[in-house]
């Protein structure tokens, strides 16, 4: 799930606490947990509902005003299956963001790391790309995804979802605009010998 910037600011003050899509089948589950710029937000509960169904409580919990601006957002998402109300709360700061900034790491954490490395690249259908995806990174931060994935000859998002596989274990971090390697992941590369 997106959210747009007002409303993750509202989140975070705790002025909004639904959201509202269209979905053809739900996509999150309740106790299911996203990651945003503002930290963790938790879905508490969904439910399929008709738009008559929307109370003007909840048109202000999603951080609208009136109904037909909230009409209009959730149609502008989808015009086709269900409207979802979901419930959620902002639960805290991302933990990867601690983590990506920890340049130390005990010998433990290296060889926990490493394996996670090494699991990644054996489940790939192409191959070990773990060590490539870093180096570009590291030798072209904040280049955007399509020119870095063009670069290795990746396709664009098969790229990206394996950068957030890197950024779950602290080692990337998102820019507005491409990657970098996180403190953390230059520990990594440096003690795996990557160049």
């Amino acid at each position: 799930m997106l959210f747009k910037n007002h409303i993750l600011d509202g989140i975070a003050k705790g002025e909004i606490s639904l959201a509202f899509r269209r979905w053809k089948s739900a996509r999150v589950n309740s106790g299911s947990r996203l990651h945003t710029t503002i930290g963790v937000l938790e879905i508490v509960s969904i439910e399929a509902i008709h738009d008559w169904e929307i109370s003007d409580e909840d048109i202000k919990q999603a951080g609208f005003s009136t109904r037909e601006g909230l009409l209009k957002e959730i149609n502008s998402f989808s015009n086709d299956g269900n409207i979802y109300r979901i419930v959620l709360v902002h639960i805290g700061a991302d933990p990867r963001e601690e983590l990506r900034e920890r340049n130390e790491l005990t010998e433990q954490e290296f060889v926990e790391v490493r394996g996670k490395l090494e699991r990644l690249d054996k489940a790939s259908p192409h191959g070990p790309w773990t060590a490539k995806f870093m180096c570009i990174i590291k030798q072209y931060p904040g280049l955007r995804s399509t020119e870095l994935a063009s670069a290795i000859e990746w396709e664009t998002e098969k790229f990206k979802l394996n950068v957030r596989k890197l950024k779950n274990i602290g080692l990337t971090i998102s820019l507005g605009t491409g990657y970098q390697i996180s403190p953390r992941g230059e520990v990594v590369m440096e003690r795996l010998e990557l160049k």
